[in-house]
């Protein structure tokens, strides 16, 4: 997160599961982590319990929401006037979804690649967070039929951006996951709805 003037928004990036090798470093959350700094937005990476420096061990959930939640207060603590996403990968995106339910303050919610086939995301049904999915239309981690039937159930606001050709991890895609996220979000710094597609 950078020094100086206070950035319109301040996001948190939640990475992919402790136990399959996941980290703040993962290809995936870095790419989606600077694209975001490149829209003007201050990221904040951080690696969940037991995960790299981290103290603790993998909590199988709760507790991977509460290092999310000390994130975001961290963050908005930093830049108390700025507006509050949160992003996630895989595993990252079920515990910032999570946690963007329980905190009315979270303004967007970024998912990439929400595994809906390994974790419940019912209770995106009620919530009217703005949600921005970017799935690959080539990943068997979390396959694209199955995000389709689950989003088709989730609360508006909501847009799904497909990138042709992608696997779980963006292989040779990472570019194309770029642009979807600039696309779909355009200037962040103008307060603009989010739209199915």
């Amino acid at each position: 997160m950078d020094e100086g003037v206070e950035p319109p928004i301040v996001a948190v990036m939640c990475h992919p599961h402790p136990q399959y090798g996941g980290t703040m470093h993962n290809k995936v959350v870095h790419r989606t982590a600077a694209t975001l700094h490149q829209l003007g937005v201050a990221v904040l990476r951080f690696n969940f319990r037991g995960v790299g420096a981290s103290e603790g061990r993998f909590d199988n959930g709760p507790g991977e929401i509460e290092d999310a939640r000390a994130s975001l207060a961290f963050a908005s603590a930093r830049f108390p006037s700025a507006r509050r996403w949160l992003a996630g990968f895989s595993f990252g995106a079920w515990v910032a979804a999570r946690l963007a339910v329980q905190d009315d303050g979270v303004e967007r919610l970024i998912l990439i690649a929400p595994g809906v086939t390994r974790s419940d995301f019912g209770f995106l049904r009620d919530s009217i967070v703005h949600k921005l999915v970017v799935q690959g239309t080539d990943d068997v981690v979390c396959p694209l039929a199955a995000l389709e039937a689950a989003f088709a159930g989730w609360a508006e606001p909501k847009t799904l951006v497909r990138v042709e050709g992608a696997t779980h991890f963006f292989d040779r895609k990472l570019g194309e996951l770029a642009k979807a996220l600039s696309g779909a979000l355009g200037a962040p710094g103008q307060n603009t709805p989010s739209q199915t597609t």
